[in-house]
């Protein structure tokens, strides 16, 4: 049986300040990588982030995702959010096997991280579509933007609202 120290020593290589990642980049850039991107606040971790993430995962060699860090997420959703602060949205997303690297941001838009990744694929939800605000940025460095179809009643604010309903109801 492995025994870690703790869980974060066990995720820490997975997890990759902002500041690492043009170095990382440039490491796997030159092992021919191909490199593909997700981002997203991921808060409240489902069933639906998982296929989103497992296509992802699918679309390249090496996945990268971006989370938005706590303070982007109230200012673009709602300063009543994230309900899972960035730490820990950081060690869930680190401990799924078919997740290679996960970093953050702090704009409420993901386009100044993409500048620096520079993704041979983005990956995005389809309520966003092929002319999504990263687009512009992903093709300028050759890359392509790939959609995933989402499963219908299954998003983070789906669950919430649904949550509210059995609290109203209780």
């Amino acid at each position: 049986m492995k025994k870690h120290s703790s869980l974060t020593n066990y995720l820490q290589n997975k997890i990759i300040s902002p500041d690492q990642l043009p170095g990382k980049v440039a490491e796997l850039r030159l092992a021919k990588k191909i490199i593909s991107t997700l981002n997203g606040s991921f808060d409240l971790m489902h069933a639906g982030h998982l296929h989103m993430i497992y296509e992802a995962s699918c679309t390249g060699d090496v996945l990268i995702i971006a989370l938005n860090t706590d303070r982007s997420i109230q200012e673009y959703k709602s300063p009543l959010r994230p309900i899972i602060p960035l730490q820990y949205r950081l060690q869930m997303m680190a401990a799924l096997g078919f997740v290679d690297y996960v970093t953050w941001f702090d704009e409420t838009d993901p386009r100044r991280i993409l500048g620096i990744i520079k993704p041979d694929v983005h990956v995005n939800g389809a309520e966003y579509g092929p002319n999504c605000i990263e687009a512009e940025t992903v093709r300028s460095h050759g890359g392509k933007i790939h959609i995933v179809e989402l499963i219908p009643g299954l998003s983070t604010s789906q669950i919430l609202q649904k949550i509210a309903t059995i609290q109203s109801n209780s």
